[in-house]
């Protein structure tokens, strides 16, 4: 028998549970404020950074390459800035790292961090990695079915949220107040997401319905906006670090945001396992479950999307299955590292929402958004003649003002 293999990392324990604050990476505010309040319900000291500036990347840099994945410099440089503040003791704090278990930072995230909070002295900090995978055991840490259903509608309110905001905040007369009930809702969203008690998911409908009410009822103007959609790296997609605050400039530059929802890339996760079986015949036993999760989570879907439909005039998210379907002959269900075909979808699906402005945003020297998304453009564009696809590179030594001239110069020459 071969020895049994070493465990290189620190585990969080049961015993760290009761007094360790767990810092929280930020992408989406108001999705990871509800998964912050998710793992609170269920015992951990939960706190999402929100921390922005000049100073979180600088920190990256001072302990990861400058040749790294631009989002794992902004990670690395939140969570060890975050330590160094003095807000937190740092040997009563822990960290908590989202994984897929895929290519790139899916997977090699967290021991790029291990590396750096070494070097920066706090190699006793543990890191939590959040995985249906499995990747590390931390007995502190459980992602049960309870959580991960809590978990599902927290993904479910924030892309609602998040889509409702969106439509709204252009055209609204009285500034702020989109921002202001999406950030209200939230709270109060977060205050039901209790451990001990079931989740009805007829309240789950009846939240979605008062939350599309109210949102109707702000006064907005009749003028129409340019539609810009925004796709690309995960991170820099949705994160204001990541992508220097991208949708306010767009609205600030008179365009109505469209960015695909994060249930969407949970259901790419889920069909490439399912696809692994389908077409090469891995993890067979674990077939039946990927399966049921995705129905499971495209019949969630599409609840949400009836609704929106019955209550509303409001554009709702394309069903998944449709999505799926509009890469036929673009690009093949195999291109999975990273956002993979998702990516390439994603800009497809805008399109055939009409939504003909496009801003694919990408860490610099990232190859699979590189052949995935910008590498994609011009047989998207071949295809579809009046498409206007911008692809902006975010990375440590990239100007916003570029970034923004760039984008300003496709608003100048926009499609209608």
């Amino acid at each position: 028998m071969g020895k049994k293999k070493e465990k290189t990392y620190i585990s969080f324990t049961e015993e760290m549970q009761k007094d360790y604050t767990v810092l929280v990476p930020n992408m989406l505010p108001m999705h990871f404020t509800l998964i912050a309040k998710v793992f609170r319900n269920f015992g951990l000291r939960a706190e999402l950074l929100e921390t922005q500036g000049q100073h979180i990347k600088e920190t990256g840099l001072k302990y990861v390459h400058n040749d790294t994945c631009y989002p794992a410099i902004l990670v690395i440089g939140q969570f060890i800035d975050a330590l160094q503040s003095g807000k937190y003791d740092p040997h009563k704090t822990a960290l908590i790292l989202f994984q897929t278990g895929g290519g790139c930072r899916a997977s090699n995230y967290i021991n790029l961090l291990r590396k750096a909070l070494e070097k920066a002295g706090y190699g006793y900090v543990p890191v939590i990695s959040m995985s249906l995978a499995g990747l590390e055991d931390h007995p502190g840490f459980h992602m049960g079915v309870k959580m991960v259903h809590r978990l599902m509608y927290a993904v479910l309110y924030g892309d609602l949220l998040m889509l409702l905001r969106n439509q709204c905040r252009p055209y609204e007369l009285r500034r702020g107040e989109s921002e202001k009930l999406a950030l209200a809702w939230t709270d109060r969203l977060a205050k039901e997401m209790d451990a001990g008690a079931k989740i009805s998911y007829k309240k789950v409908q009846e939240n979605y319905r008062k939350i599309i009410s109210d949102f109707e009822a702000i006064p907005r103007a009749e003028q129409k906006r340019v539609r810009v959609g925004v796709v690309g790296e995960i991170f820099v997609k949705y994160s204001p670090l990541g992508n220097n605050n991208l949708e306010d400039f767009l609205v600030k530059e008179g365009a109505e945001v469209t960015v695909p929802g994060l249930l969407d890339f949970c259901l790419y996760c889920v069909y490439n396992n399912m696809m692994d079986t389908e077409k090469l015949g891995r993890n067979k036993v674990q077939y039946p479950i990927w399966k049921t999760a995705y129905r499971f989570f495209t019949k969630k879907q599409n609840d949400l999307i009836e609704v929106i439909r019955e209550c509303s005039d409001f554009d709702p998210p394309t069903p998944f299955a449709h999505t799926v379907s509009l890469i036929e002959g673009y690009i093949g269900i195999g291109a999975k590292m990273g956002e993979g075909w998702l990516l390439t979808a994603e800009m497809l699906e805008l399109a055939d929402k009409g939504i003909k402005n496009i801003v694919c945003t990408q860490p610099f020297g990232c190859l699979p958004n590189h052949i995935c998304g910008k590498g994609m453009m011009r047989p998207i564009k071949e295809r579809n003649p009046d498409i206007n696809i911008v692809a902006i590179d975010y990375d440590a030594g990239a100007t916003a003002v570029n970034q923004e001239n760039r984008i300003k110069l496709m608003l100048a020459n926009h499609s209608d």
